[in-house]
């Protein structure tokens, strides 16, 4: 069953590299109580997703935290050493983005998010989407149609919700 607005998030624990090496983030502990922007997308380091969807939070992020957004939260399917990489590679982590893994898909199958594309090599990946969070439910949602396109989840758009 697909997300929508008004729902509340699954309880998820996406992953991180810190310090001591890959650590577990619980979902709730990023939005309970808190007014947060999730992004997703289909793969670190694809296209669209470093050219566009990231660079676009990182253009809007001063002005969402202008508007109560306390945290930027990017979720890709991927292990947590790519997250970080693709992080510092665009800027992502210098601007304050958490960049966090959900390398078993687990949370983005939770919420029916996932999809297949095998010549892609994109295997039980996210499709793009972006949506505001408050106290875990979902009040804004926007799902891209398109695989390689930006519009309607780009910061942009988000920030023009709030």
């Amino acid at each position: 069953m697909a997300l929508s607005e008004g729902d509340r998030l699954p309880d998820a624990t996406l992953v991180r590299l810190g310090d001591n090496g890959p650590e577990g983030v619980p979902l709730s502990s990023k939005t309970a109580g808190r007014k947060v922007v999730i992004f997703a997308v289909p793969g670190a380091f694809t296209p669209t997703c470093s050219s566009a969807h990231v660079p676009s939070f990182v253009r809007t992020k001063d002005q969402l935290m202008e508007k109560g957004v306390e945290e930027i939260i990017c979720i890709s399917v991927n292990d947590p050493f790519v997250m970080k990489a693709w992080g510092e590679s665009t800027g992502a982590t210098a601007a304050g983005i958490t960049m966090l893994g959900d390398p078993e898909s687990a949370f983005t199958t939770a919420i029916g998010m996932d999809f297949t594309a095998p010549p892609a090599g994109l295997i039980s990946r996210s499709s793009r989407y972006a949506m505001v969070v408050e106290d875990g439910v979902v009040k804004t949602l926007h799902r891209e149609e398109g695989p390689g396109v930006c519009d309607v989840s780009g910061g942009e758009a988000i920030l023009g919700t709030l």
